[in-house]
């Protein structure tokens, strides 16, 4: 399935325009008589919606695909903004583990942002090699780029010392396998200009490559997107669409995309070290800080205007681990807010029925999509596309995993501090 983005109206007169979406390659003549396309639709420049179309020999892509969009998703004349602040100056923090080339992807990506001022600092955790500190060194040298190390394995470790390096009080996370759109990290900080209260923001994201059944099934299964309209959390004004709140973190966004200030963020502790990828608890990390924030009382925003395109793990096995790990880092999210803030018992044992029935509506195996499809991606929460049963018992153990998997971590992380203490 080829990846694209489709423009319906471009600011600058031309019209309808398609072209691949970034790091694919141009958009051919079909094989087989026909070419699946799945095309992040836009508006003047701003994210609309997505589309998987056919296209045959001879069509036009774009004529095609923007029939399709019109007809399929709710597109507003003008789509509305919420209030757009200054970007305050920046640190993009970006983690990573003995993966040089989709860093220097990555990287190549965020230098090219349109953002006035801001800085990146690359966290390697607990290295095997010296390829990450090399690549630093020789390719983004004097490039506004800084390296520093973790020694203590899991993402969530690997945040907070990002913390610690970071120069500016507006932090923005992303991941090694992405790349950022160019109006990203803008996008993403305005926010905070706009509303002093604001904690969190978090951005959109979509897939860059849908070529294996593994990626198509993630994404098919929700993938990290959160839809495309700008929407506020407040624990004043609760949601009243989300009887979970806040503990339906899922919805609120994801670790390769979001922000935060830094004040507040520090004052809750920052992550948790017993949270995320590289610990036993597997994931939940970027869970945590979402609820951790919301329970202090901090609002939290998602902008669909932050695009990053996420590399979607290619093999099965990759998935499989994946699948076990989404189970067990929400369950390790909620024993660590427990943990560290137990006057969360109350409200979540209220919820507690409800929050079962969601889980498993969320993790239920589906064998065939919404009309007949199969293994078309699917918009977040819907749960109406394809979900091998495989999948769905490794989800649900992974459920059950994750209280254990944040006790054995925090055991493993006993007697650390985080990187800003004491100073």
């Amino acid at each position: 399935m080829a990846v694209a983005e489709l423009e319906l109206d471009a600011a600058d007169g031309t019209g309808v325009r398609m072209g691949p979406a970034p790091g694919n390659p141009p958009l051919g003549q079909p094989d087989g008589g026909e070419q699946r396309v799945f095309a992040l639709v836009r508006l003047r420049g701003r994210p609309v919606g997505t589309v998987v179309g056919r296209v045959r020999a001879g069509d036009d892509p774009a004529s095609v695909l923007a029939e399709q969009a019109v007809a399929e998703i709710l597109v507003p004349d003008a789509p509305e903004r919420p209030p757009i602040g200054e970007a305050p100056r920046a640190t993009v923090v970006v983690a990573t583990r003995e993966r040089p080339g989709p860093l220097a992807r990555a990287l190549d990506s965020l230098l090219a942002q349109d953002h006035p001022d801001f800085e990146i600092v690359v966290v390697d955790n607990a290295p095997a090699t010296g390829a990450t500190r090399e690549l630093v060194a020789s390719a983004y040298a004097g490039r506004g780029v800084r390296y520093v190390l973790e020694p203590v394995p899991g993402l969530a470790a690997a945040h907070n010392r990002g913390i610690a390096a970071a120069r500016a009080d507006v932090l923005a996370f992303t991941d090694d396998d992405v790349i950022a759109d160019p109006h990203w990290l803008t996008a993403l900080t305005r926010p905070f200009g706009a509303d002093p209260r604001l904690a969190c923001v978090t951005g959109l994201i979509v897939p860059a490559r849908l070529t294996t059944p593994a990626q198509i099934l993630l994404e098919s299964h929700g993938g990290f997107a959160k839809g495309f309209t700008a929407r506020r959390y407040d624990p004043a004004d609760p949601p009243a669409d989300d009887p979970l709140f806040p503990f339906t973190a899922g919805r609120f966004g994801s670790g390769a995309n979001m922000a935060f200030r830094a004040g507040p963020l520090k004052a809750v502790g920052g992550f948790d070290p017993a949270t995320g990828t590289g610990t036993p608890a597997k994931g939940g990390d970027d869970l945590y800080a979402f609820v951790r924030l919301l329970a202090e009382g901090h609002p939290l925003q998602y902008t669909p205007d932050a695009i990053v395109w996420h590399h979607h793990r290619e093999r099965w096995e990759d998935l499989c681990a994946q699948a076990y790990g989404y189970g067990a880092g929400l369950t390790a999210c909620l024993a660590a807010l427990l943990v560290r803030r137990p006057g969360l018992l109350p409200p979540l044992l209220a919820r507690l029925p409800r929050g079962l029935a969601h889980a498993r509506s969320m993790t239920a195996p589906r064998a065939t999509g919404a009309a007949g499809r199969t293994g078309v991606p699917g918009a977040h929460g819907t749960y109406t596309h394809p979900w091998p049963r495989h999948l769905s018992r490794l989800e649900r153990r992974g459920l059950l995993y994750g209280p254990l998997g944040y006790v054995r971590a925090r055991l493993a992380v006993r007697g650390t501090t985080r990187p800003w203490e004491g100073r």
